[in-house]
């Protein structure tokens, strides 16, 4: 054992020991040695004696030189791991992993998207970028939608009242460009990804908790996350046929691009909040738990593998003008990029398949609800909505399975106008 290793494992079981007398020791920062890896599963009371900085994370896969240990914090006892070898975050990265496929349906699994249900017959990018090889990809390659068009008219505002943050929003960005959709075929982009959708405005308005709690067990996702703070909603990592959306699809110099419904949206990590640090909010996911950037004091940045099933941590970060020990979703450089399943319970607009619903006035639920409609309501042409447990009992079912809906009639899942739901025989 070297020294480095020694005195890593010894100040981590000092500050075990202080956590259980009571006693406050200088707070180390967030990329400091040892890191001690909390589940997600359960929060860190705030009456904690624990240093209210001290990162946590999930990570299963590093070595310790400690075992196991137990720290009474508060009203629950949380499983702690030192790893006193292990350096939280990583230079910025040359080459990224591909995330085609990397889903999960029955629980969540770090590095994958735990999807409620998978979709068909989608369609993504035709042809595959020069930038791609193999199961890696290299982002200094690839190539962007051209153009930059401004959009004065974008609209955001967050209003905090009554432990409801509400979110308007009318999706266009309020502090960016954005390129020129439908990608024209003069632009290089064009003979990869011929994206015919163009960008419009959206009505959006989400109540979610100011306070949010984590759940029994991390919540599986639709396709929407959250919504970033200029306004642009946040979508998970995949195109339409489960691929990796980042690396494949055809996005602006601020790696957004519309879908089919005009929505104008991010699949992840976008290049102006390289610089963001793991301190500062840039959006919330529909949880109600914040989203920050990656960069660490040290000038280096966290990744997946500095992270929970969820891609998250728990740490102190800069919320609503004050120092807050919270968990918070980070964005990374790497796949799956944003939010990958829910730590606490979600109010994300359902069903997902790529857009946000456009919430409709009259059906607007109150409090914490994120735009969701009343289950009797129609939109934009679609037909009413299919009964919520008809949705419910195709969550985590692929298309085509068989489903039977609690003192009602049997059939098999399928997508039903724009929701995923079990269809009568």
């Amino acid at each position: 054992m070297d020294l480095h290793a020694l005195l890593s494992g010894f100040m981590g079981f000092l500050m075990m020991i202080s956590a259980w007398l009571g006693i406050s020791l200088p707070q180390p920062a967030l990329d400091s040695l040892p890191v001690l890896h909390l589940s997600t599963t359960t929060e860190m009371a705030a009456s904690s004696s624990m240093p209210t900085d001290q990162a946590t994370n999930a990570t299963k896969d590093v070595p310790s030189m400690m075992g196991t240990s137990t720290v009474m914090a508060g009203a629950t006892s949380t499983a702690l791991v030192a790893a006193s070898a292990y350096q939280t975050g990583s230079a910025w990265l040359a080459t990224l992993p591909l995330g085609d496929g990397d889903y999960v349906t029955a629980a969540p699994k770090k590095g994958y998207i735990y999807l409620c249900h998978v979709t068909n017959g989608g369609q993504g990018a035709q042809v595959t970028g020069s930038w791609i090889h193999g199961n890696t990809w290299t982002p200094a390659e690839k190539i962007a939608v051209e153009g930059s068009v401004s959009w004065p008219s974008a609209k955001y505002s967050m209003t905090v009242t009554d432990g409801t943050r509400l979110i308007t929003s009318n999706g266009l960005p309020t502090d960016r460009t954005t390129g020129i959709f439908p990608i024209q075929a003069s632009d290089p982009a064009y003979q990869i990804d011929r994206n015919p959708n163009t960008i419009t405005a959206q009505d959006y308005s989400f109540s979610l908790p100011v306070s949010p709690s984590a759940a029994a067990s991390p919540g599986c996702i639709y396709g929407q996350v959250g919504i970033m703070d200029n306004g642009v909603p946040l979508f998970d990592a995949f195109d339409n046929e489960n691929r990796d959306a980042v690396a494949r699809e055809e996005q602006d110099s601020n790696q957004g691009h519309p879908d089919e419904s005009g929505v104008y949206h991010y699949h992840g990590f976008t290049d102006p909040l390289k610089t963001m640090p793991a301190t500062e909010v840039v959006g919330f996911a529909f949880d109600g738990y914040p989203i920050t950037g990656p960069e660490l004091p040290s000038g280096k940045y966290l990744t997946t593998s500095d992270l929970d099933e969820c891609h998250g941590l728990t740490s102190a970060i800069m919320l609503d003008g004050k120092s807050v020990t919270t968990y918070h979703y980070i964005l990374t450089e790497d796949f799956p990029y944003s939010v990958s399943c829910f730590h606490g319970k979600s109010f994300e607009p359902k069903p997902g398949g790529g857009s946000i619903q456009q919430n409709q006035p009259s059906q607007q639920s109150q409090g914490p609800q994120g735009g969701q409609q009343s289950p009797g309501g129609a939109q934009g042409g679609n037909p009413p909505a299919p009964p919520q447990a008809a949705i419910d009992v195709c969550t985590g079912k692929s298309s085509g399975a068989a489903c039977t809906v609690s003192n009602g009639p049997s059939g098999i899942c399928a997508t039903l106008g724009t929701y995923f739901a079990c269809k009568p025989n």
